[in-house]
């Protein structure tokens, strides 16, 4: 909960409210209660700007994979021009009057967002511990040659330090005065 914030939505000033960073959702309500609430499954993009030449000042940046405009004539017209799958963003600023504050409001919204992680972005090929589509097929001779090569040569890293694999014991006779 922060009090006296002020909400910017793509670089247009609204006005100053309340911001509530709920585990379930990010909201925003000026005093007579006009406002949003957004989803952090929407949010794509959080950020802190400590940036004392932005004319805003410090503040937390949101960048949300949704469109949001003022009016719906707006956004039909934008819905006839981009008629293709083009993925719409919005950006929210929001400028605390306490910038004491902005550390803990950020690192409450990123725990927050990380309860609610985007089923969009798991991936539905994870390993599970199965073999999948796996086939075998036996190298020709060129391949083996190519592969045989790539062995030897992988057995000195980058700074040509020999990484083979050391017997047990065989520095054992080593004069440590050295």
């Amino acid at each position: 909960l922060s009090h006296d914030t002020k909400a910017v939505l793509n670089r247009k000033v609204l006005l100053t409210g309340t911001l509530y960073i709920a585990d379930s959702h990010l909201s925003w309500l000026d005093s007579s209660g006009l406002g949003f609430s957004l989803e952090y499954t929407t949010i794509s993009l959080l950020a802190l700007s400590r940036d004392q030449s932005d004319c805003l000042g410090e503040h937390l940046y949101v960048m949300v994979s949704d469109k949001f405009e003022e009016s719906k004539e707006s956004v039909a017209d934008e819905e006839e021009e981009d008629s293709d799958d083009v993925e719409l963003i919005a950006e929210f600023i929001f400028v605390p009057s306490d910038k004491s504050a902005l550390g803990a409001m950020f690192t409450a919204m990123c725990e927050c967002q990380a309860l609610h992680p985007d089923p969009e972005d798991e991936d539905e090929d994870d390993y599970d511990g199965e073999e999948h589509d796996v086939e075998i097929i036996p190298l020709t001779a060129e391949g083996q040659a190519t592969l045989e090569r790539l062995e030897e040569i992988s057995q000195y890293n980058m700074a040509g330090v020999d990484t083979t694999p050391t017997v047990a014991g065989q520095f054992e006779d080593t004069d440590v005065d050295h």
